[in-house]
């Protein structure tokens, strides 16, 4: 079975993303925990987050992702800046725990000019410090396109990070379809050996969530623009190859691409009719 949906606006609640994405045929969501493009999170409803929790086990829900807003930088080199990201990921996960059992999903950051080894050493350190024993959320490091001095694009890079954490059972890693084309690695022509070199970096156990997004300039570009399904450089046939692969079938599918909902309701469709028995 196919676990797939699409990034919801939380402006209505938890509740009403829900229905939201019962209604497009999904069954499961990706949503901010805050405004994306600021600081502020709405007041918790705690009734509200009770309600998705009885319709996501009512529906059959694979777990729920939850994505951290763009504005945390962990390895700025602005001090401010990194504890904002420190401050802002702990509420976020302090909050998740109304909506247990589910995923947090962040970019790792860029480093600025300070060199990767400061970016991985900074980011660690936020996530040994924001992590808990008691969370039942899994934090989880985004693969990154590469764009100027993101931290991420590479898979040794992630596993730097994971190796330095010290509750590292909290943690795995999200493949966007996208990022990780434009990065460099070709899931078009070789997704076999991209899924073994996943493997033999970081360990397939890790990965825990796709975002499935197709890419505007495509391979190696370090360009981050997302397409539409079949829209973009990595092509339709190549997601039919992605979302039945024996690794990938079993994991959930939160599509990131320039939609509303109609847009995302027909993905959803195009992509439920490519699922082969296995």
């Amino acid at each position: 079975m196919l676990h797939i949906g699409c990034h919801l606006s939380a402006s209505k609640g938890y509740y009403a993303m829900g229905k939201t994405a019962l209604s497009i045929g999904a069954d499961t969501f990706q949503f901010f925990t805050r405004n994306p493009r600021g600081s502020r999170a709405k007041p918790l409803d705690l009734n509200d987050a009770q309600k998705l929790n009885e319709l996501a086990a009512e529906n059959h829900f694979a777990v729920l992702l939850a994505h951290a807003p763009y504005t945390i930088n962990p390895c700025s080199a602005n001090e401010d800046t990194r504890t904002f990201a420190r401050e802002t990921m702990q509420d976020d996960l302090k909050r998740l725990e109304a909506t247990p059992h589910n995923l947090y999903n962040f970019h790792p950051g860029s480093h600025v000019g300070q060199g990767i080894e400061t970016g991985v050493t900074q980011i660690s350190e936020t996530l040994n410090a924001i992590l808990s024993p008691e969370q039942t959320t899994t934090v989880l490091l985004e693969t990154m396109a590469g764009k100027g001095t993101e931290v991420g694009s590479h898979f040794e890079e992630l596993r730097e990070i994971l190796d330095r954490v010290t509750l590292s059972d909290l943690m795995g890693v999200c493949l966007d379809t996208c990022h990780v084309f434009d990065a460099g690695y070709d899931i078009v022509n070789d997704l076999d050996g991209v899924l073994t070199e996943f493997d033999r970096v970081i360990g397939l156990n890790r990965l825990k969530a796709v975002h499935i997004n197709d890419s505007i300039f495509g391979l190696s570009s370090h360009k981050d623009r997302h397409a539409k399904i079949g829209e973009g450089k990595i092509g339709t046939e190549a997601f039919r190859r992605i979302i039945n692969h024996p690794v990938l079938r079993r994991l959930p599918f939160y599509l990131e691409t320039p939609n509303e909902l109609p847009g995302y309701k027909a993905e959803i469709e195009l992509l439920r009719a490519m699922v082969e028995e296995s």
